[in-house]
């Protein structure tokens, strides 16, 4: 099992590396709708995730299913425009494949973002919240089975695992940039089903922040890799229940999405010139 799932890797790492123009120093994975709001950085090579063997295709829509490589703010970017989820039945491992993946290929820096529902109460629906924190309410961990020792130890240590040099970084860009960017502990269900009220309340309890179906299986392998990571997420919608009168949808998480693109675009561009 070990080393069939080193075998893929290193074969779609071989097949990636030939089609990238340069060799990456970042990686930015962009989440519900950000991929159509954050749009396309410039002159780059695009590569559909169909074209590298064994990579797991998305089924969501908003999710575009393709990297993008070139030049940003002076930096080489790999740019990972949509994501897999769990929910959508594959493996865990099929999750984290493609962070795996900028792993091997000796990327050391790993921007996550994507959709969440507000669980604070001071948070609203368009928001940027910095990521502090998570927790792992998915019930499995990538983690999980023979360790990939040519990847990292065994019980990696989560303590910080989000950087907080790249946080601090991401507060100070932020600032300059006049773009309010709030902060939270990032709580992951399962999914695909949107949390009942009852379910939010035990979260807001626990100390989330903000709810959503993926980033932390990412994280997590990120940072067993020895990856430093910023996560970055857009508040798209208030959590079930913290507003009685609405109702939930996979349209309100796009259309916001759609709507605050551009500050997460300024953002996110200004940090990875200084990164």
């Amino acid at each position: 099992m070990n080393d069939t799932r080193m075998e893929k890797l290193n074969k779609a790492t071989a097949t990636l590396k030939d089609k990238l123009p340069e060799v990456p120093e970042i990686a930015l994975v962009l989440g519900s709708g950000l991929s159509q709001a954050f749009g396309i950085p410039g002159e780059g090579v695009t590569i559909p995730w169909s074209e590298i063997p064994g990579f797991p295709l998305p089924t969501v829509a908003g999710h575009a299913g393709q990297f993008w490589a070139g030049e940003v703010s002076g930096k080489q970017l790999l740019l990972q425009r949509g994501r897999t989820h769990y929910y959508e039945g594959y493996s865990i491992d099929d999750v984290v494949f493609a962070t795996r993946l900028f792993a091997l290929l000796g990327i050391k820096t790993l921007i996550v973002t994507n959709a969440s529902g507000a669980i604070n109460k001071d948070f609203s629906a368009g928001d940027l919240v910095l990521i502090s924190d998570h927790i792992n309410m998915l019930g499995t961990n990538p983690l999980r089975g023979p360790n990939l020792g040519d990847l990292g130890p065994r019980f990696p240590d989560m303590s910080t695992a989000y950087s907080p040099r790249l946080r601090k970084l991401a507060k100070e860009v932020a600032a300059s940039t006049g773009i309010s960017l709030k902060e939270g502990v990032y709580l992951a269900t399962l999914g695909p089903s949107y949390e009942s009220p009852a379910e939010i309340r035990a979260f807001r309890a626990l100390g989330a922040d903000l709810v959503g179906m993926s980033t932390v299986p990412e994280v997590i392998a990120a940072r067993h890799a020895g990856i430093e990571v910023l996560g970055i997420s857009c508040a798209t919608n208030l959590a079930a229940g913290v507003d009685p009168k609405a109702t939930l949808s996979h349209k309100e998480v796009i259309d916001t999405t759609k709507r605050v693109g551009d500050a997460m675009r300024r953002l996110i561009t200004a940090i990875i010139g200084r990164v």
